[in-house]
């Protein structure tokens, strides 16, 4: 018979991870989640924590913000993002960030948050959820590809204008 402690058992089990909305709370834990992406895509995060306050919370909610909490704090989070196909009627949302920090990737997390994702979306009266990845990020593929997403080509080009 093999006796193990209590502490090494606590070693060996997961943590436990709650889904859910992100808080006020969540703000500066999130903003340095939101730092860490665009630092792996080679990208600077230009946005302040106040921005990331008005578009969760302030008067005109833009965008929904899911966050994995363990008791050592934030692990992962994902924002949606509201869309529209006006000549079918149908609401949409786009998964516009999902992220879960070193250390915790590979034991589910990710398809926790986009389950939640979903389950955000149909509440929401939506009809579809889609996320986009870049090319050559092929682990990002296939990892849509194993949560059921269909890809789909893009066409055409697409043109913005600065209005400030």
């Amino acid at each position: 018979m093999i006796e193990i402690e209590d502490s090494e058992v606590s070693l060996m089990r997961p943590p436990v991870i709650n889904i859910r909305t992100a808080k006020p709370r969540d703000l500066p834990e999130l903003s340095d989640m939101i730092t860490l992406l665009a630092r792996h895509h080679g990208d600077v995060a230009a946005s302040t924590a106040e921005q990331l306050e008005r578009d969760l919370f302030g008067p005109l909610p833009w965008i929904t913000a899911l966050v994995a909490e363990t008791d050592d704090g934030l692990i992962g989070y994902a924002i949606l993002v509201p869309l529209y196909r006006a000549q079918e009627g149908t609401r949409g949302m786009d998964l516009h960030h999902l992220f879960v920090r070193d250390g915790h990737r590979g034991h589910g997390v990710g398809q926790h948050l986009v389950n939640r994702a979903r389950e955000t979306a149909r509440n929401a009266g939506c009809g579809y959820l889609s996320v986009s990845a870049a090319t050559g990020n092929v682990q990002a593929h296939r990892f849509y590809e194993n949560m059921d997403f269909v890809p789909r080509p893009v066409t055409g080009m697409r043109y913005m204008q600065a209005l400030a």
